[in-house]
């Protein structure tokens, strides 16, 4: 058995990487109108750089640019596709920790518009993680899922006078992330996540039954995400290759949902048409690896077994005897070695310093190596 030359690789990581100092403190000034964009694009680069090199000394062999030039891993896609807009009402999420819980505070979004894609998001950002990424490692682009449009605020945050049937809304949103597929092929990309966290909320019953409380179908609700993710799959460039991430919420350390992938496993596994699934085993909350029985042949599983919660180091061994126990339910050469999430998911980043998160990629490519190489 070897290492794998394409995506998703037997060592990866999810995406987003903590910002350092430097831009934090950039990106305060810009907020304060001290800074002008320029210069604040300028300090992005100049920190992309470096972790795009860092990523490379760790021996990963895809980098992203961090999610550094953005302030959420979602919504700062999602504000950019037309027809959607933030509206003046709060959302408040509750995220949980070892210390207690915390909230999460974000506008809500509203679907006033018929929804399109007025250009490809993200195309300069990703231009430049190509320009720096040297031949020796793939740039990955990561965009949230269809689903996290719909997720957020259900038929409500539709506006009726605008899709009456709610069937228009999900062809309309599934051919903007078909053409927004299509336009990151165009620009050369090869390897794409669509992040997609809404599919794990899922197999919380705490989360079903708020979905319920506001009128959506719980029960069925992944059957649908499936159906459109796929349908914005649906004839895709060749020679891209797409994964999706499907965590339970990461924010400031803290999580928002619990339990393993049973409730959507069979559908999820068997119908969704990706090249590899990223995800989170990191501890108990996640539940075990038995829902990967579903995973059919041809399909990547990469295991999300060392966190980013907190910046204690993993031991290799316990990483090992993990990823033999997830091969009892599928292959181990379907196999693959991640962080659970990102490591900074917001701006704010989790409770761990840069060396720990450099130590944490390292051992992932250590440990790859000796169980696939």
């Amino acid at each position: 058995m070897t290492l794998r030359d394409t995506p998703p690789f037997r060592a990866d990581h999810v995406g987003s990487l903590l910002r350092p100092p430097e831009l934090l403190a950039a990106r305060a000034k810009a907020a304060a109108g001290e800074l002008p964009p320029e210069r604040l694009r300028e300090f992005e680069d100049e920190a992309i750089r470096d972790v795009v090199a860092a990523q490379r000394s760790a021996g990963l062999s895809s980098a992203t640019d961090g999610e550094f030039r953005r302030a959420s891993w979602h919504m700062d896609f999602i504000y950019r596709l037309g027809g959607i807009r933030a509206s003046d009402e709060r959302i408040s999420v509750h995220f949980h920790n070892q210390q207690g819980d915390l909230e999460f505070d974000a506008a809500a979004l509203v679907v006033d518009g018929r929804i399109n894609l007025p250009e490809t998001i993200f195309a300069e950002d990703f231009r430049f993680l190509q320009s720096v990424a040297g031949p020796d490692v793939t740039p990955k682009l990561t965009i949230p899922s269809p689903s996290m449009v719909h997720y957020r605020g259900g038929r409500a945050a539709i506006d009726p006078a605008v899709y009456p049937d709610e069937e228009e809304f999900w062809a309309d949103l599934s051919a903007a992330y078909a053409q927004q597929i299509r336009g990151v092929a165009e620009l050369g990309c090869k390897y794409l996540q669509l992040d997609d966290t809404s599919l794990a909320y899922l197999n919380d019953p705490a989360q079903r039954q708020l979905l319920s409380a506001r009128g959506d179908d719980a029960d069925h609700q992944h059957l649908r995400y499936i159906r459109q993710l796929n349908a914005a799959l649906a004839g895709r460039p060749a020679g891209l290759a797409v994964t999706t991430h499907m965590c339970r919420g990461n924010f400031r350390s803290s999580w928002a949902a619990e339990g393993g992938y049973d409730f959507v496993a069979e559908a999820l596994f068997s119908e969704l048409d990706v090249d590899g699934f990223f995800l989170e085993f990191d501890d108990a909350r996640s539940g075990g690896f038995a829902p990967l029985r579903f995973v059919p042949p041809g399909k990547q599983v990469v295991l999300g077994l060392v966190t980013t919660k907190n910046g204690e180091l993993e031991s290799k061994d316990d990483l090992k005897r993990r990823i033999d126990e997830a091969a009892r339910y599928v292959p181990l050469e379907q196999l693959c070695l991640s962080p659970q999430c990102g490591f900074s998911s917001t701006v704010e980043g989790n409770s761990l310093t840069l060396a720990q998160q450099h130590a944490k990629l390292s051992l992932i490519v250590e440990t790859a190596a000796e169980v696939w190489g």
